[in-house]
C-alpha cells in the first residue's frame, strides 16, 4: 500500500478517537489525594507528572474513586461528559468545587 503524506490525512481520522478532558486546579484535591496522585497511588487510573497528573475518569465512569474528594469531582465530571481529568497548578479554579489548603497549611492553622 502506498503511503499518502500525513498533512493529506483527514483531521476527522484522528478526531474520531478523541476524549474530552478537564484541566482543573489542584487545589480542588485535598492534600492527601494530591500526595497519592504524586505517587502514583489513587484508587482510580492516573498518570502523575511534576505539576498533578491525569486521571482517567472513562465514560460511561470506569470506576468510582474511594477519595471522597475525588469521587466528587468525578460525578460532576460524569454529568459533564469529562472522560479525563487534568490536575495542575496553573489550571483553572472550578467555581463551585471545594478547595483544599496544602498540608502545611492545615498545621499552621492548628498552631495556637
Amino acid at each position: 500500500a502506498e503511503r499518502i503524506p500525513v498533512s493529506a490525512v483527514p483531521t476527522e481520522n484522528l478526531l474520531q478517537f478523541s476524549e474530552p478532558l478537564a484541566a482543573i486546579s489542584i487545589p480542588h484535591l485535598c492534600p492527601d489525594t494530591r500526595l497519592k496522585l504524586a505517587g502514583n497511588a489513587l484508587s482510580v487510573h492516573a498518570y502523575p507528572n511534576e505539576f498533578g497528573g491525569f486521571v482517567y475518569v472513562g465514560a460511561p465512569e470506569y470506576q468510582v474513586p474511594t477519595e471522597p474528594d475525588l469521587a466528587e469531582i468525578f460525578a460532576l465530571a460524569t454529568r459533564a461528559r469529562i472522560v479525563w481529568l487534568k490536575f495542575d497548578s496553573d489550571a483553572g479554579i472550578v467555581e463551585g468545587l471545594p478547595l483544599y489548603g496544602d498540608a502545611a497549611d492545615e498545621d499552621e492553622e492548628d498552631l495556637p
